[in-house]
């Protein structure tokens, strides 16, 4: 039997500039904003509604593709943590755990659309610069909607993620830089050989605007189970803002609709000063370099839909040290939540802000915990006891 068309959300009218704001017609942009690129001023597109539901009975009538490949994505746990509340001293606490997708991390949201793209518009292969979590999200998504896919990435590949690629089937490519792999791909990207999901333009802009869209879906589902105006700050960990976005611009979308009364406020956590250098007044196409453990949010460069983000829903960036995190790292764990260490940043990060008192004590919490620590490779430190 033949597989159905696709269907592209019948309330989509374009594309928009997250700077200029300018609306271009459905296509694949895949170095963000033609006109802001021009002026040497890069900036994303984000998919364009005309209207939305009046309501969230249906989620799927929120989304660019209401028919897509799916693992099971989303709907994800999200987890009360009445100790943390008192031990941080918030009023409430919750954690969005994003690990419990299909392939470990909140990628997933985003690899759905892009592949549904793909197959939309004929492409064959699918392909991504990435060095962990995006790669294994799309390997799954290609293998289980029948396309190539392509994963750009370096020697020093973390052996866990590595595996899952090739299980998928995916082919894998080195290069011997992190920046080289966006020549790579923008070398076959712009020959017409692989439909790319991530960004390869320096400096950057956000990933495949149809993937990113999938992202709101994070707001809709908090918004869902929290009910209006009981969430007042949500903590992200952040590198190029693609989730930071996505689920500001789906609490945008719900006070458009009338759905939401007040927007909460949305975090930035990040390893080391980039987004809140520009925050301060420095140009978020210069480059911040800096040295982390905090592999899946490190990079030296800042996106404009970043600040798009923060801007949107009054939010601020918080810089967070590894052994913070490496710490918060194992109180979740004692909790029952094992993740990603970059993911665990999003607690450390709640900390500072407390202190700094950018959170207030009658502050309603979500922390995003993007991905499973399950994923993580590290040596054993010491030897597990023997019995008998």
């Amino acid at each position: 039997m033949p597989r159905p068309l696709p269907r592209l959300n019948p309330h989509v009218t374009g594309l928009r500039c997250v700077r200029c704001r300018t609306v271009f017609p459905i296509a694949d942009y895949f170095e963000g904003c033609p006109a802001c690129l021009s002026h040497h001023m890069p900036a994303s597109l984000a998919i364009e509604y005309r209207e939305f539901p009046a309501s969230m009975t249906c989620l799927a009538d929120w989304q660019v593709y209401p028919d897509h490949p799916t693992l099971g994505e989303g709907n994800t746990p999200l987890i009360t943590l009445d100790g943390l509340a008192k031990e941080i001293g918030v009023r409430t606490l919750c954690l969005k755990n994003e690990g419990a997708n299909p392939s470990g991390s909140h990628k997933d949201r985003m690899s759905r659309f892009v592949v549904q793209r793909a197959l939309d518009i004929g492409a064959s292969t699918v392909a991504a610069a990435s060095s962990g979590n995006a790669g294994v999200s799309l390997a799954a998504y290609a293998a289980h909607a029948g396309l190539n896919c392509v994963i750009v990435t370096t020697p020093d590949m973390n052996p866990n993620w590595r595996r899952a690629i090739e299980m998928h089937g995916a082919t894998l490519l080195a290069t011997e830089t992190p920046e080289r792999r966006w020549q790579v791909l923008a070398d076959r990207a712009r020959a017409g050989d692989w439909y790319p999901a991530t960004n390869f333009s320096v400096p950057p802009v956000g990933s495949n605007p149809f993937g990113v869209d999938g992202y709101r879906s994070l707001a809709f589902e908090i918004s869902h189970e929290l009910g209006t105006g009981s969430c007042t700050d949500i903590l992200v960990p952040t590198a190029r803002a693609d989730l930071l976005w996505g689920i500001a611009r789906g609490y945008c979308d719900l006070q458009t609709a009338g759905l939401v009364k007040e927007r909460p406020r949305i975090h930035a956590v990040e390893p080391f000063g980039r987004i809140s250098k520009v925050l301060a007044g420095e140009d978020y196409r210069a480059n911040f370099p800096g040295h982390s453990a905090l592999t899946s949010i490190g990079g030296a460069t800042v996106t404009y839909q970043a600040l798009d983000a923060l801007a949107s829903c009054k939010g601020s960036a918080v810089v967070i040290e590894d052994k913070a995190a490496r710490d918060d790292q194992m109180r979740l764990a004692r909790c029952g939540l094992y993740l990603e260490l970059s993911s665990a940043a999003a607690l450390s990060g709640l900390r500072k802000l407390v202190v700094q008192g950018v959170v207030a004590s009658d502050a309603a919490v979500v922390l995003v915990g993007t991905s499973s620590g399950f994923s993580e490779f590290q040596p054993f430190t010491h030897p597990i006891a023997l019995v008998g």
